[in-house]
């Protein structure tokens, strides 16, 4: 089993898929590095050098009762990157995966990276404020938790109805449950308060590189206008924002083949 072991002593499970220019794909919640499973085998088909992790507390990862805070992740996902000897890498960010790329931006000063992408990503920032009038109540977060914490299948069996917008089949259905229960439910809980409550405002001015931004307009999962929409204005002339008009969140199955499409040509 390939893994990398981060500060903390932490066991990182890592995919190292093909040759060429690297580019790095992080996760969204509560899934695994599995979910790029349909970019991540056809990017590696078109030369790139494709790598994917799962976060700790997730999938084949170790499970720690701490860190699941967006700067010890961010220095996870740096860990990845200097074990494996990357450079001149895309950084890829799906969902709360997003909030990671923001992060290493700023903390890591964008260090070995040339480009970045935003995919239905909670970056800048979920929680509604005075900076994001349109984003989403503490309330919510508290109610998934209570929700995780009554009947954890159960309720992760419903949210991946409306995280695919009743677009995929029963079997990626199944399969995502499948990976959301792998995950440790201390970490599924605290991630929750991570990627529902952490301002990323001041990190989105440290993307320096080009950067695509993909979003669903139909997400009801996290929103495009607290996130995609505004991430990319955040971001200024670096950022090219794709909007899905018909995607919910989980368009890395609902619209792979397109998806891909977008990342393979930026990538480019």
């Amino acid at each position: 089993m390939p893994l990398v072991t981060t500060k903390d002593q932490t066991q990182l499970y890592v995919k190292d898929w093909g040759e060429g220019r690297p580019v790095v794909l992080v996760h969204g919640w509560p899934l695994n590095s599995d979910s790029w499973e349909y970019q991540a085998v056809r990017l590696a088909e078109a030369g790139h050098r494709v790598v994917s992790y799962d976060r700790r507390g997730f999938g084949r990862s170790g499970q720690p009762f701490q860190g699941y805070d967006y700067d010890t992740m961010a220095d996870d996902l740096d860990t990845v990157i200097r074990e494996l000897g990357l450079k001149d890498a895309a950084i890829v960010g799906f969902s709360m995966g997003g909030g990671e790329v923001a992060r290493y931006m700023s903390r890591h000063e964008g260090r070995n990276i040339r480009a970045a992408g935003l995919i239905a990503s909670i970056a800048p920032g979920m929680l509604k404020s005075d900076k994001s009038p349109h984003g989403v109540t503490a309330d919510v977060f508290e109610g998934i938790k209570k929700g995780l914490r009554k009947d954890r299948p159960e309720f992760l069996r419903e949210f991946f109805k409306t995280f695919y917008g009743n677009k995929v089949s029963e079997g990626v259905l199944h399969w995502s449950l499948m990976m959301a229960m792998q995950a440790s439910p201390k970490a599924t809980l605290d991630c929750v308060d991570a990627f529902g409550k952490t301002d990323f405002t001041d990190d989105m001015t440290a993307f320096k590189v080009p950067t695509l931004v993909v979003h669903g307009a139909k997400d009801e999962t996290v929103p495009i206008d607290p996130s995609g929409r505004r991430a990319a204005k955040l971001a200024g002339s670096s950022a090219t924002l794709k909007v899905y008009d018909d995607a919910p969140h989980g368009l890395t199955a609902t619209h792979a083949d397109r998806l891909y499409e977008d990342l393979a040509a930026f990538l480019k």
